[in-house]
């Protein structure tokens, strides 16, 4: 009798034990940052190409720089309005859908631009596909991945995936351009598709929504159960627009982060190649040139949070505008046929102070907004996309209309000078922490 409730107990505890999980060698986190990490660098290649193709369907299809440049501007504005709703449809539908949506659409309107014959069909395929897919798939979705999947290590993981973008424009841009130069555009789109389809599996078999998908924690943190899909995550983001616009601190930081995008993005991520060539210089090289900036991009990241931490967010801004300013004044008198040193220092210099302008406008969206900083955040990043969007439109008229870029440039430098002082202005609300320069 008792032998038979022995055996029974054994059986029990012989049933049970396969249910005992051993601690993995990695945390499944770093695996989805992984993905999360390769997802972004793909999305990077697919914002490589635009500026890439100007000339070439210029020439082949004679359409003017300005319509392909509003189809570029499509492209940028809807990657920053797109941004602060991607977060409310991953917490809808989960982080997979959204983002193999999201690839899927921007392979459909890579490849379809293969055959295109109008420019509508630019503005259907590269503005509003890649525009919306590429959106889903920008900082909303790179936070959503970490607050969900790290508590410790959360800043690490924060810079490493905004690094993403650099490093996959260094990997793409050279890429692009040879394959333009010496095969085309049309293989270039197509490569751009092949990338995006190839990165869907990873994303389908590797990422999972929530660490309780798979009944982990977060990385340094305690176990929580999966929350319910949020449905009125977009009825929130929209109210948080409407109460920040209420005051003046967010103009004065959408303005000026707009006045960023303007000169980045929109100025020098798709004009500086073309422009480079109207000088004689070959597309490989000047998009090697670009690619460089995303070296230094990185640096420039890391060292303005740094500042940030220690200095006065206004006065870090303003030194940001103001330098960037002048570097485009003197930009035109740069160009030539070959790279020379003044060329490079310019290079090394614009990446050390292309994105270093997000931390200190972070920090002073949480001074200024507290728990509402985030979507406030992302309301700004649109701005800076549409700051973007219009300049990349008005500097291919602007190249239509006068033959050179050069306006673009100095009207650049100008608008960095009101940027300035519009960061300057911003009021202070919290003082006690503040530290001058």
């Amino acid at each position: 009798m008792l032998s038979g409730v022995t055996q029974t107990t054994d059986s029990a505890v012989t049933e049970r034990a396969p249910r005992r999980r051993t601690r993995p060698l990695m945390h499944r986190a770093w695996i989805v940052a992984a993905v999360t990490f390769v997802t972004i660098i793909g999305g990077a290649a697919f914002n490589s190409l635009p500026g890439l193709l100007i000339d070439p369907l210029n020439t082949e299809f004679g359409w003017s720089r300005g319509e392909i440049g509003l189809a570029v501007s499509l492209d940028m504005a809807l990657y920053g309005l797109t941004a602060p709703f991607a977060a409310a449809l991953m917490d809808r539908f989960g982080i997979r859908r959204v983002v193999v949506v999201a690839l899927g659409a921007v392979a459909t309107g890579a490849l379809a631009s293969v055959w295109m014959t109008a420019s509508w069909q630019l503005l259907l395929y590269w503005g509003l596909l890649v525009g919306l897919g590429t959106g889903s798939m920008a900082l909303a979705f790179s936070a959503t991945v970490t607050n969900r999947w790290f508590v410790a290590r959360r800043g690490l993981v924060t810079g490493v995936l905004t690094a993403a973008g650099a490093s996959g424009q260094l990997v793409f841009l050279p890429l692009c351009a040879w394959i333009v130069k010496d095969h085309g555009w049309r293989p270039a789109s197509v490569t751009v598709a092949l990338a995006a389809l190839v990165v869907i599996p990873f994303v389908w078999l590797l990422m999972r929504d929530h660490p309780a998908d798979v009944g982990l924690a977060p990385y340094g943190g305690a176990y929580v159960e999966k929350p319910a899909p949020v449905t009125g995550a977009a009825k929130r983001t929209v109210r948080v627009l409407f109460d920040a616009a209420r005051t003046g601190p967010f103009w004065l930081l959408a303005g000026s982060f707009a006045i960023c995008g303007a000169s980045t993005n929109g100025l020098i991520r798709t004009y500086f190649v073309p422009s480079a060539h109207d000088h004689g210089m070959q597309i490989t090289a000047a998009a090697s040139l670009l690619a460089v900036i995303g070296v230094f991009d990185v640096i420039g990241t890391v060292f303005s949070g740094w500042l940030t931490d220690r200095f006065d967010a206004r006065r870090l801004l303003a030194v940001y505008y103001a330098l960037r300013g002048v570097s485009l004044l003197f930009l035109p008198m740069l160009m030539a046929p070959t790279v020379h040193p003044p060329m490079v220092f310019f290079i090394v210099f614009y990446g050390l102070d292309w994105v270093a302008t997000v931390p200190p406008t972070l920090a002073l969206c949480r001074e200024q907004y507290g728990e509402d900083s985030a979507i406030v955040f992302g309301w700004v990043l649109a701005s800076h996309q549409v700051g973007a969007a219009l300049v990349a439109f008005l500097g291919g008229v602007v190249r239509d209309v006068t033959g050179s870029y050069d306006l673009v440039w100095y009207a650049a430098g100008a608008l960095c000078a009101t940027a300035a002082l519009m960061a300057l202005v911003i009021r202070r609300r919290d003082t006690a922490t503040a530290v001058t320069l």
